[in-house]
């Protein structure tokens, strides 16, 4: 429970009507998507503007209140859990799209617009925003900062921070931070836009955002690819970069999550089929007719045995919207859904699907594998019951070696979910004892008294610490 002295100042700042601590409200902000972490918040806040958030986090410093910023929680690793109480901040007031400037080719935005209206926006001016995570349709731009964001067009595109330009931030001494803004160069002092994208709330607030955009490809075609064999369709994405073609998306679905989401999506996706890869290429038209030529081609001489190429635009976004509904269409088969996000080389992921199935099987655990095959992102979702406690366990052990196995073949534990609550534990794995100190040493140096968002990045001294044995090496 927050002292009444920092209860009657935030009600001060914000109002009575956007501030909230009644148990039902405090339930509802005490989880995210993210299963196994819930903790309840001591206040919901809706602050109306960045000074009413300075003023909200200078008292909140002054107290050691935790605050943890939140978007729509829709993120996967624990990163909007108030695990240690303290103040939920709330966006839904600042969700304002303040800008399209269409001569420097930006747009600039409050925190808490949803990234698909964003995205609408500037193709309605022929503009285009790339990044394009899973849950676009409800996520907010602010949460896509946080967590880095990526997404089906991260192969040719990349993710959330390489069009971020500037930043409007609250940090936690309550200043008021304003780094880049509308330049296509700025090499002045230490890149601080960069450091605040992804550092999922734990060293400032993003209030506002001005984002790159890129002219609106003329042409796109869509592709879905069959094979009988999974090491061949992963050999196949290798194949088609070594090539040199850059896909828009390169998409990799296994035959248990095909099954799922097409009894879920019904646009036809071949059940019978052991592996699928989707790929969308745009650009100009004729580029676009060649590349998709060319990656039939190599995808035949990797043993697809069947390439179909989307007729209508109808058609592609029915399959471009069955990729996207993965997670729904498992999610509808057990109680509790898990989904990883390891990450590794292009020319590992063979390996790595290899691993999944092992560890699975080892487990005795239900694993459907997709992903961002074209940049080594694949996501491997566990099917559970957080309620069969004795299954969790397996599920923890199993998705603690998929880590180990991801960093070993050269990969990450985290390529676009963050790292939060969840994955704190296995940081060390890639960053090492000096990443991992000299993180702390930064976030020490702006958040002494530990305010932002604690419990997420850093791992707690009394949870157990992983060591790789290279056994998959």
């Amino acid at each position: 429970m927050l002292p009444d002295e920092v209860k009657e100042q935030i009600i001060e700042i914000v109002g009575e009507q956007d501030f909230q601590d009644s148990y039902t409200n405090k339930l509802v902000y005490s989880y995210d998507a993210t299963p196994q972490f819930q903790a309840m918040p001591d206040a919901i806040v809706a602050p109306h503007n960045t000074e009413q958030i300075a003023q909200i986090v200078k008292v909140c410093n002054r107290f050691k209140i935790p605050i943890v910023p939140r978007g729509s929680g829709t993120n996967l690793s624990a990163g909007t859990t108030p695990l240690e109480g303290g103040v939920v901040l709330l966006f839904k007031h600042m969700d304002k799209i303040l800008e399209i400037d269409e001569e420097n080719l930006t747009i600039t935005t409050q925190p808490g617009v949803i990234t698909q209206e964003i995205i609408n926006q500037v193709e309605e001016r022929g503009l285009f925003y790339p990044p394009d995570p899973g849950s676009l349709n409800i996520s907010q731009i602010g949460g896509n900062i946080n967590e880095n964001s990526g997404g089906l067009r991260g192969l040719k595109y990349g993710v959330t921070r390489d069009y971020v330009l500037g930043l409007e931030a609250v940090l936690p001494n309550g200043e008021i931070l304003h780094t880049g803004g509308k330049l296509a160069k700025d090499v002045a002092g230490y890149d601080l836009t960069r450091l605040l994208v992804g550092s999922e709330g734990t060293l400032g607030i993003i209030t506002e955002a001005t984002l790159k955009l890129l002219p609106l490809p003329p042409a796109k075609k869509t592709a879905l690819t069959l094979f009988e064999d999974i090491h061949m369709a992963a050999k196949a994405v290798s194949d088609i970069i070594a090539h040199k073609i850059i896909p828009a998306t390169l998409e990799f679905l296994d035959q248990p999550t095909i099954k799922v989401v097409e009894e879920f999506s019904k646009v036809g996706l071949p059940t019978h089929a052991k592996a699928v890869l989707l790929i969308e290429q745009d650009g100009d038209s004729h580029k676009v007719e060649q590349d998709i030529k060319s990656i039939s081609t190599i995808c035949k001489q990797n043993e697809a045995f069947e390439v179909h190429v989307a007729q209508t635009k109808e058609e592609a976004e029915a399959l471009t919207t069955a990729r996207r509904a993965a997670l729904s269409a498992l999610s509808r088969l057990k109680p509790t859904t898990i989904l990883e996000d390891a990450t590794v080389p292009r020319s590992e992921i063979a390996n790595m699907v290899k691993a999944i199935n092992n560890i699975a099987e080892k487990y005795e655990l239900d694993i459907c594998t997709f992903g961002h095959a074209g940049d080594g992102n694949l996501h491997p979702t566990f099917l559970t019951d957080v309620r069969n406690k004795e299954e969790i366990e397996r599920v923890e052990k199993a998705f603690e070696e998929i880590f180990i196995t991801a960093v070993e073949l050269g990969g990450t534990i985290t390529g676009e979910h963050g790292v939060g609550a969840m994955k704190s534990p296995y940081l060390h794995l890639k960053l090492g004892e000096a990443g991992i100190n000299t993180m702390k040493q930064l976030k020490l140096a702006l958040d002494p008294n530990q305010i932002m968002n604690p419990g997420k990045m850093f791992a707690k001294s009394n949870r157990k610490k992983v060591v790789i044995k290279h056994e998959y090496a």
